[in-house]
């Protein structure tokens, strides 16, 4: 048993981006890792807030994925991380040696991974750090092809008849300051 990663950055928030990002990073996890659809055991695919136009786990499906469990979720808005960004946990049933497949600009989320080679032989701390930081300063210039999203305001809540509003910030509304403006 053993557990693989993948990640990708998508161009555009749109369900060809996704399918061409997905497919490919299934791809090159199965090439990589001498994998079968039979082999994998289960998937979890994690999107960037980012991403809503599909799940990654249909365009897996589009890569021969047809009888592998899986389920979407959404990553942890982490302020200043990379946008666009598709990632994959996979757990399979077979041997062998295991090589995490990061693609295009995501590569800058684990600079110490490349194809499997461990963090020591490849380069230092310091290096991987520098690295990371200026891919991830590239990324962010990147503009995104649709804007976010508006959030439409929060309505407020009406007063129940009759009653006076809280005139303290942080009461709710409808709710007396005090007993005493219960009289």
């Amino acid at each position: 048993m053993r557990g693989i990663r993948g990640a990708t950055q998508i161009s555009a928030n749109s369900v060809e981006a996704m399918e061409e990002a997905v497919v490919e990073m299934v791809d090159a996890l199965m090439a990589r890792n001498r994998l079968d659809p039979e082999d994998i055991t289960w998937a979890i695919f994690t999107v960037t807030s980012d991403l809503d136009a599909d799940f990654p786990a249909r365009a897996a499906r589009l890569a021969g994925w047809h009888q592998v469990p899986m389920i979407c979720s959404r990553e942890i808005p982490v302020p200043g991380s990379m946008p666009r960004v598709v990632r994959v946990l996979i757990h399979v049933n077979s041997d062998g040696e295991t090589h995490h497949v990061y693609l295009r600009g995501a590569q800058a989320l684990r600079p110490d991974l490349h194809h499997g080679v461990p963090f020591q032989e490849r380069v230092g701390p310091k290096q991987a750090a520098r690295a990371a930081a200026e891919a991830l300063k590239v990324a962010r210039q990147a503009p995104a092809a649709q804007p976010p999203k508006a959030k439409a305001p929060k309505a407020k809540a009406a007063s129940a008849p009759g009653r006076k509003a809280a005139a303290r910030p942080g009461r709710k509304p409808g709710r007396p300051a005090s007993r005493k403006a219960r009289s």
